[in-house]
């Protein structure tokens, strides 16, 4: 499966919410949604992260490909920028580390150039207001900003896919 149809289920669940919400002024439940909305953005970013190195690993070799789907099987949220560099692509080797850094670096320049938002923060960000939802009930982001770092945050799976290529 193509990494990007992991975003699909996110992107179907916002276009109904950008239908429903206007009607709701009860701000603790649009932060219920803003939270819940994070953590399947979240999840689908870790499920693309996974699929990106798993066909990153299965082009090598079949045998590399199953080692490499074990592997990421208990990535389980270690997404963070630091993560994935330190931990997941430096696994593969420095030039990939190089390569992701060189991609998401234009991207970020490309975006804040456009739109004055920084991709690293809000994927960062959104990141942050799952865990804070997950373990204490309490996003750190409202139901649009979600919806926004959401969008901007794909930059780095984006930047990810670009950079497992040989």
């Amino acid at each position: 499966m193509p990494y990007t149809d992991r975003f699909t289920p996110t992107d179907n669940l916002i276009t109904h919410l950008n239908g429903v919400i206007g009607g709701i002024a009860d701000a603790a439940i649009l932060a219920n949604y803003a939270g819940f909305l994070s953590v399947s953005a979240v999840t689908v970013y870790e499920l693309a992260i996974k699929d990106i190195f798993e066909s990153f690993a299965r082009r090598k070799n079949n045998t590399f490909g199953d080692f490499v789907q074990t592997h990421f099987e208990r990535i389980n949220g270690r997404i963070k920028l630091d993560s994935l560099k330190k931990e997941h692509i430096k696994t593969f080797g420095d030039r990939y580390v190089k390569k992701f850094n060189t991609n998401l670096d234009a991207k970020e320049v490309a975006v804040f150039a456009a739109e004055h938002l920084s991709v690293k923060n809000c994927y960062t960000n959104l990141i942050t207001c799952r865990h804070e939802y997950v373990h204490g009930g309490n996003p750190t982001l409202t139901l649009n900003e979600v919806i926004s770092n959401y969008a901007k945050g794909k930059e780095v799976i984006h930047s990810l896919d670009l950079s497992m290529r040989r």
